[in-house]
C-alpha cells in the first residue's frame, strides 16, 4: 500500500472531473499496420491514460475501417470475400493494439451490426434535415461488367510520366482529371469505359460552411499547425458538396428509397463511427453517451490521426454533426501528426520499405519503442525512424531509468524500504513535475513532456551519485536510509510520470513498490516494505 498526499487541481477545491472523448483514427483493414501508423495513433493512448490519471471520465474509441473498393479488389485477387479480408486484418489490428498497450475502451469495426444500424439512423436524420440531396452525375461505366467504376477501378496511361496507372493517383503524384479518365479502361475486364448518367446522394457542405467557419475560428488556435493550415486552405477555396453514396455491394446500405443498390462512402460512415462506438460502449456499460457527445461545459473531445486525415476530422466530421441539428459536440482538439519515414524512405510494403508493428514488437521493447516514437516522432514535422536511433533511445532509458531503479531497490544488503526522511528539495521538484508535465500534455506537446521526464531522471541519478550511498552505508546509516527512502519515493512518482508513455514499465514499478494504481498526485512508499522479485526493467541492446 502507499500513502498519498493529494494535490488539488483546481483553485480552492477538489478537481472537477470532465467527460473526455478520444477518437483514434480508424485504420483501413486492407493491409498490416506499420510503425508510421503507431506514431500517428499513440497520442490517443497518451491522452486517455493521462486523463484517467487526473480523475476524468474517459471514453477512448476506434475501430477497423472494413468497407470500400480496396478491400473488394484484394478479395478478388485472393479469391475470397471482402468480409474475410476485413475480418482477418481486424483481428490482426486487435492483437497489435493489445500488444502495444493501447487502452481503448472499445475497439470495434465498421462491419459491426450495431455500427451499421446506428450509422443508418444518423444518415437518415441528415437526409430528413435537408443536408443530403440527390444529384445526377456523369460517371464512368463499364458496359461489359455492367457497373459504374470508382477511379481506382480504371486504368490509363499517365499524361505526366507516361507510365500505366490506376485512375485515383499515379506513382508520380499526378491525379488524373475527369477529362483524362474519359479514355481509360476497366481494370477488371480491359473494356474501354463510357460516360453515363448516375444518380448519387451528396452532403451539402457548402450550405454548412458558415457554421463550420465559426466552429474553426473558435477552436483552431488549440490545434496543431498542420491542422490549422490545411483547414484554412479548404475553407478559403470554399467547401464543396461531396458524394456520400457509391456503386458498391460491400458496405453500409443506404436508408433512402431508390438507393438500394448503393452503399455509403467509407469516409462518412467511418468518422460517424466515433459516435456509434461511444453509443455501443455506453449501452454495454450502463452509461449515457450524451454526456460525452452533447455540448456541455464539462466535456472535451480529441481527434487523433495523421495529417492525411486532417480535413475529415476538422471540416467534414463537424459538418456531419452540424447536419444532425441535435446539439452534438464538435471536436475541441485536432491532434494531427506529420509522417514517419523509415531509413529516409516512405513506408512501402510493395518495395519492402519499413517494418510492420508486429515485426517491430517481435524484436524491440514495446515501452521503449513507444517512448522513441514520442521523443523522435512526427509530432510537428516529418521524422525518420532507424533501428540505430531506436537503440540509442532504448539504451538511454536503460541507463537512466533501469539502472536507477536497480541500484536503489536491489541495493546489496537491504531487503526492505528503510525508514528515512524524504529530501524536501526533491519532494518540491517532484510536485512541480506533475504540474509541468500536465501543462505539456494538455498543450499536445508530448515530446516536451518526455524530455522533462528524461531531465528529471538525470537529476535523480545525480542526487544518488552525490549522496554516495555506498559510502553512507558504512559511515552514516541514517544518511543512507534517507537516500534510499528518497530514491524509492522518486521511483514511485516516476511510475506516475511515465504511465501515459510507458505503461508496461510503470506497472512493473508499481508491482515492485506495491502501489495500487497510477495517479497524478505526489506519493510516498511505505517504510519497511519488503523488496522482492525486483528484476531489471530493460536489457541493454548491443
Amino acid at each position: 500500500m502507499i500513502t498519498a498526499k493529494i494535490k488539488n487541481k483546481s483553485k480552492g477545491g477538489h478537481y472537477m472531473s470532465k467527460k473526455i472523448l478520444i477518437g483514434g483514427a480508424w485504420p483501413y483493414a486492407n493491409n498490416s499496420l506499420h510503425l508510421g501508423h503507431l506514431a500517428g495513433l499513440i497520442s490517443g493512448d497518451i491522452l486517455a491514460r493521462y486523463h484517467r490519471q487526473i480523475g476524468d471520465d474517459v471514453i477512448y474509441v476506434s475501430g477497423s475501417d472494413c468497407h470500400g473498393t480496396p478491400i473488394t479488389e484484394r478479395a478478388k485477387k485472393e479469391n475470397t470475400t471482402p468480409c474475410k479480408i476485413a475480418e482477418g486484418f481486424h483481428q490482426e489490428f486487435c492483437k497489435v493494439f493489445e500488444t502495444v498497450n493501447f487502452s481503448y475502451n472499445l475497439y470495434t469495426k465498421t462491419n459491426d451490426d450495431y455500427h451499421k444500424s446506428r450509422v443508418k439512423e444518423l444518415f437518415k436524420k441528415m437526409y430528413d434535415n435537408g443536408y443530403i440531396y440527390e444529384k445526377i452525375d456523369k460517371d464512368n461505366y463499364c458496359e461489359k461488367c455492367n457497373k459504374f467504376l470508382a477511379d481506382r477501378e480504371l486504368k490509363l496511361i499517365c499524361p505526366v510520366c507516361g507510365n500505366e496507372t490506376k485512375g485515383d493517383q499515379c506513382d508520380c503524384g499526378h491525379v488524373p482529371t475527369k477529362e483524362e479518365l474519359a479514355g481509360s479502361i476497366c481494370v477488371e475486364c480491359g473494356n474501354k469505359i463510357i460516360v453515363k448518367d448516375n444518380k448519387n446522394l451528396y452532403i451539402a457542405l457548402s450550405k454548412l460552411q458558415p457554421q463550420i467557419e465559426e466552429y474553426v475560428s473558435l477552436h483552431k488556435n488549440n490545434w496543431r499547425k498542420n491542422a490549422q493550415n490545411e483547414t484554412d486552405k479548404y475553407l478559403k477555396q470554399g467547401l464543396r458538396d461531396r458524394a456520400v453514396t457509391r456503386d458498391l455491394s460491400w458496405g453500409v446500405e443506404i436508408p433512402v428509397e431508390g438507393y438500394e443498390n448503393k452503399r455509403m462512402y467509407v469516409w462518412i460512415e467511418a468518422v460517424l463511427g466515433y459516435v456509434t462506438a461511444t453509443m455501443k460502449y455506453c449501452e454495454e456499460n450502463n452509461l449515457d453517451w450524451r454526456q460525452w457527445w452533447k455540448e456541455s461545459d464539462n466535456n472535451k473531445m480529441y481527434m487523433v490521426h495523421g495529417k492525411d486525415n486532417i480535413t475529415f476530422h476538422s471540416l467534414i466530421f463537424p459538418g456531419l454533426l452540424l447536419a444532425l441539428e441535435d446539439n452534438y459536440k464538435l471536436p475541441d482538439m485536432i491532434v494531427s501528426t506529420e509522417y514517419l519515414n523509415f531509413n529516409d524512405q516512405k513506408f512501402s510494403k510493395s518495395k519492402g520499405v519499413g517494418m510492420t508493428i508486429l515485426e517491430a514488437i517481435e524484436e524491440l521493447n514495446v515501452d521503449t519503442l513507444r517512448l522513441h516514437l514520442i521523443k523522435n516522432g512526427p509530432e510537428r514535422k516529418d521524422t525518420n525512424f532507424t533501428i540505430e536511433d531506436y537503440k540509442a533511445t532504448h539504451n538511454e532509458i536503460t541507463n537512466k531509468l533501469g539502472n536507477f531503479v536497480n541500484r536503489t531497490l536491489k541495493y546489496k544488503g537491504i531487503e526492505t524500504i528503510p525508514e528515512g526522511n524524504m529530501d524536501t528539495t526533491f519532494k518540491d521538484k517532484i510536485e512541480k513535475m506533475y504540474t509541468n508535465i500536465s501543462e505539456q500534455v494538455e498543450k499536445l506537446e508530448f515530446r516536451e513532456a518526455v524530455l522533462l521526464i528524461i531531465g528529471f531522471l538525470d537529476e535523480a541519478n545525480k542526487y544518488y551519485d552525490e549522496r554516495k550511498p555506498w559510502i553512507q552505508a558504512k559511515e552514516d546509516i541514517s544518511g543512507f536510509n534517507d537516500t534510499i527512502y528518497t530514491c524509492s519515493n522518486i521511483i514511485a512518482n516516476i511510475s506516475n510520470f511515465i504511465e501515459p508513455f510507458m505503461p508496461g514499465t510503470a506497472m512493473k514499478i508499481r508491482e515492485y513498490l506495491h502501489i495500487d494504481k497510477a495517479t497524478w498526485n505526489y506519493i510516498e512508499v511505505t517504510p519497511n516494505l519488503k523488496l522482492e522479485n525486483i528484476n531489471p526493467l530493460f536489457e541493454r541492446m548491443k
